[in-house]
């Protein structure tokens, strides 16, 4: 059998969880103004005295913030009962509970996730800076596609020339004449372009080697475990060098050069005299010359065509690292810290669930108040009144006499002579006896008539 109602029990249960709630409250508080003052701390310039008084001062100025504004909670809204006046605590409640994420939260997601936001900085840029190396080393080796181009001309030329001087292939007279020199010069430019090609190869070799050095330096700093303010100082440093690198690479491309000695090729064709001791042998010659200048212009479009083809691939853009404060980082990866914001948010915003869970038991409180009768409901208080004010009517007279029975009849001379009570038991405190007026009957006085 329950011996107190429930609402009793429940309000004494709210009394004994009050301590610990103030303390709950306090400690949450601190525990925020300590991760806000490491927040804090991350992001202020200035001398070490300053930065360390400014972000005691401003995190002591969150903690009582946040204490006082869930104390008001606390203690308001359980006892509001009224729907548009709740609603406007719940307002009030949600705006404040925005300002304290933007006063605090995102400074304790900071402390919390800081050094790993700024990680994760230098792991995206890293990730960028080495796709541009392999971007710059792909255009830089994109000439190379044309060198099989390039010296299969040059071994057809020199193979024209050859025959022409060993049998007469081209004009029908054997030996070294004007036609022989000339197949022989468009086969040197040939060889000479193919030279160039092939000797970019080793510098573009030599500077990818370098780049990917510089990238395994990065890729320790940020793997390393330690402070983040020194890796990534050191960060930045490696990122200017390998900047240089990647434009190196892209001025390193011999497409453009590749075009230019093509388009000498045709426009710069100067095709020699025809020295054939005969009409007949100088007319065949200049057909044969016509035929390799037609030949020579038909090369140098099909390179200058492979060139352009090369040279309109996107150049890699400069690419430039920005070092972020620990804030900051968090702020634009916040995606890949979720875990953090949820955790950095809890510790301000927690109290909203005791808020919650006292409104509720008052809410049962009072439920269970209004089922309860008057008298297991009246209050020490009202008890004391209604005494009082019941003295003060039975002294009035409004309050009837309860019917007494008659005593027996007594012989005169039988009755007992009264005894005179002492004086210390008529003083009695008026606050205890009921005053009796003086019309009322003498308690000398014989029995009331029926």
């Amino acid at each position: 059998m329950q011996l107190k109602p429930n609402a009793y029990r429940l309000n004494e249960t709210v009394k004994g969880v009050e301590t610990m709630t103030r303390f709950a409250l306090a400690v949450l508080a601190l525990a925020s103004g300590v991760y806000t003052y490491l927040g804090v701390r991350g992001i202020l310039d200035g001398s070490a005295s300053f930065v360390f008084f400014a972000a005691i001062i401003y995190s002591v100025a969150v903690s009582v913030a946040i204490y006082a504004f869930w104390s008001f909670m606390l203690r308001f809204v359980p006892l509001v009962t009224n729907g548009v006046q709740r609603i406007g605590l719940f307002i009030t409640m949600a705006v404040g509970c925005a300002m304290i994420i933007a006063m605090s939260s995102w400074l304790n997601a900071a402390a919390l996730a800081g050094s790993a936001a700024t990680e994760q900085h230098m792991a995206v840029t890293l990730q960028g800076y080495a796709e541009d190396l392999d971007q710059a080393h792909s255009n830089a080796l994109a000439a190379q596609s044309l060198l099989p181009d390039v010296q299969r001309a040059a071994e057809r030329f020199s193979g024209l020339a050859a025959d022409e001087r060993e049998s007469g292939a081209l004009t029908g007279t054997t030996g070294s004449g004007s036609v022989v020199q000339l197949l022989t010069q468009m086969g040197t430019q040939m060889n000479q372009l193919a030279a160039t090609i092939t000797g970019s190869r080793d510098q573009v070799a030599t500077q990818f080697e370098q780049g990917s050095a510089r990238l395994a330096t990065m890729r320790e700093l940020v793997s390393t475990p330690g402070a983040i303010e020194p890796r990534a100082d050191s960060f930045q440093t490696e990122a200017v060098q390998l900047s240089a690198i990647i434009a190196s690479l892209q001025q390193t491309g011999v497409a453009a050069s590749v075009k230019r000695a093509s388009a000498d090729l045709s426009a710069g064709f100067i095709a020699p005299v025809a020295n054939g001791q005969s009409a007949d042998l100088a007319n065949r010659q200049d057909q044969v010359m016509e035929t390799v200048r037609v030949s020579v212009a038909a090369q140098s479009a099909a390179l200058t065509a492979a060139a352009d083809e090369i040279l309109a691939t996107p150049a890699v853009e400069q690419r430039r690292f920005v070092p972020l404060s620990s804030a900051e980082a968090v702020i634009r990866y916040w995606q890949d810290f979720i875990p953090s914001w949820a955790g950095a948010i809890s510790i301000d915003l927690l109290p909203v669930v005791l808020v919650l869970v006292l409104m509720i038991v008052n809410d049962a409180m009072r439920r269970e108040s209004e089922s309860l009768e008057e008298a297991e409901n009246i209050t020490a208080a009202e008890m004391l009144r209604a005494m009082n004010l019941y003295r003060r009517m039975e002294a009035a007279g409004i309050v009837p006499e309860p019917v007494r029975s008659e005593p027996p009849a007594v012989e005169p001379e039988a009755m007992p002579e009264p005894v005179e009570e002492p004086a210390a038991a008529q003083a009695v405190d008026d606050t205890t006896v009921t005053p009796i007026d003086a019309a009322q009957r003498k308690r000398t006085d014989g029995p009331r008539p029926a």
